[in-house]
């Protein structure tokens, strides 16, 4: 065991360096809309919010450009990356390509202890997603969360870490638009996702992959309509 961990019940638990701590908080308030599209991120001000030197919030930042969520200004700083309706349907794009291939490949190999994770982690976004059809809204967070869960529960058996990487990195940036523009489908939404469990019980990734194509398109059809995103 390293100096960077500890153990509960004999297994290992990571601890994060003050500068992971700060890299995680900084890219969850990208991603969540606590820090907006297009808000300058003066590294005095980080310093004092964030709690590290401004030496570690370079790095943070320039860690978070080439994941698409920061951009580098040279001498004129950081900014966080703007949004558009380009970006947004490219981003769309990218993720059905790489989510419907890791689909597949999860079907194949899927065992019964991945099914347990597709259906507990369906389950907490069917709970949270009956909220928001009630009309509440303070579980915005933990909604998009679940809803995370259960699509990287899908794909989890696909058997390439690197696959489950990309994914998860492609999800973040889709994720980003979903929470600052409160992108959430409806009753559709809950429908798909019930669907798309199915579809992993009975490993029918035919129909799964056109359902994702829908689910995923008829979303960004919606905010564009709507002129939620510029």
């Amino acid at each position: 065991m390293t100096d960077a961990a500890f153990e509960i019940g004999g297994d290992e638990i990571p601890v994060l360096s003050t500068g992971e701590q700060a890299y995680e908080r900084i890219k969850h308030d990208i991603v969540f809309g606590v820090l907006q599209p297009g808000q300058r991120l003066p590294l005095d001000r980080l310093k004092s919010v964030y709690g590290v030197g401004i030496s570690t919030l370079r790095e943070i930042l320039n860690r978070l450009a080439p994941e698409g969520l920061v951009v580098a200004e040279g001498q004129r700083g950081f900014q966080v990356a703007p949004c558009s309706a380009t970006d947004l349907k490219e981003l769309a794009d990218l993720r059905l390509l790489i989510e419907s291939h890791a689909l597949a490949q999860s079907f194949r190999a899927g065992d019964v202890e991945w099914e347990g994770r597709v259906v507990a982690a369906h389950h907490k976004l069917a709970r949270m997603e009956q909220r928001l059809l009630a009309g509440d809204e303070s579980g915005t967070q933990a909604w998009k969360r679940y809803d995370f869960e259960f699509h990287q529960a899908l794909v989890s058996a696909c058997g390439s870490k690197a696959l489950l990487d990309l994914h998860a990195g492609i999800y973040d940036r889709y994720l980003r638009y979903q929470m600052v523009f409160f992108i959430f489908w409806g009753p559709t939404s809950t429908e798909d996702h019930k669907a798309l469990l199915d579809c992993a019980l009975n490993r029918d990734a035919t129909r799964a992959q056109r359902l994702l194509h829908g689910h995923i398109h008829g979303c960004i059809d919606m905010a564009l309509e709507r002129g939620l995103v510029g």
